[in-house]
């Protein structure tokens, strides 16, 4: 009885996909507050890297930051919201960064650790953190390995992840997880997808939470439903 209770349980839970590049800063924001929620809502959250660069090419996407006007609005707009959300943010003056070597490393993280989020999300933290709180380099081989030395990966775990990176497998499963949130009408990042009673629903952006929650038939307590220390 009380096993047929916990498989009701689990196939009742509503599956959210995150879409994210560790470039933008919206998704990390977006990334924090999922994080708070998947305890709080009944979902299973399930984190899909994915390259930013290639929604520019395949949809000819201009860069925010190319656009004087737009760059200054965001500034403005993310020290708001990180106030707001709760996540410390120090955005540069000029943030358009190449993430492919990046993406690839978060990539073989999620294929190495396919059952479990806990990696991935403090690896990816980290890269956020770099970037968007210290202003550093993600870019290149020695910075990556901080960043996962920090989470806690081993020396080894590391220059494996690194390797399996440059493979072609994980270049392939980023341009298909790339082309997946591309064929869901993604425009780009991040990208919310909710499966609830068969049906899908998708929210662009860091601020739909309030509709998210109305479609998956959660409550909305605000970016901090408990109180939590980065």
């Amino acid at each position: 009885m009380l096993i047929m209770v916990i498989l009701q349980m689990s196939s009742s839970r509503k599956v959210v996909e995150f879409f994210y590049d560790v470039v933008s800063p919206y998704s990390w924001l977006a990334f924090e507050v999922l994080c708070r929620y998947k305890n709080v809502w009944n979902i299973d959250l399930k984190y899909k890297p994915a390259f930013l660069g290639g929604f520019f090419f395949f949809l000819g996407n201009i860069e925010p930051g190319s656009v004087d006007n737009k760059q200054r609005y965001l500034l403005a707009d993310l020290k708001l919201i990180s106030e707001y959300y709760g996540v410390p943010l120090n955005p540069p003056p000029v943030f358009n960064k190449e993430t492919l070597l990046e993406m690839r490393f978060v990539t073989a993280i999620a294929e190495k650790n396919q059952e479990e989020n806990v990696l991935l999300e403090k690896v990816s933290r980290e890269l956020w953190k770099r970037a968007w709180q210290n202003n550093l380099d993600n870019t290149q081989p020695p910075s990556l390995i901080e960043a996962g030395l920090q989470a806690g990966l081993s020396a080894n775990e590391v220059e494996e992840l690194l390797t399996n990176a440059k493979s072609q497998p994980i270049k392939d499963k980023l341009k298909s997880v790339t082309q997946e949130a591309l064929e869901k009408n993604a425009f780009g990042l991040p990208f919310i997808v909710c499966h609830v009673n068969g049906k899908v629903e998708v929210f662009f952006g860091c601020d739909r939470f309030e509709l998210i929650a109305h479609r998956i038939g959660e409550k909305w307590a605000g970016p901090c439903p408990i109180k939590t220390t980065m």
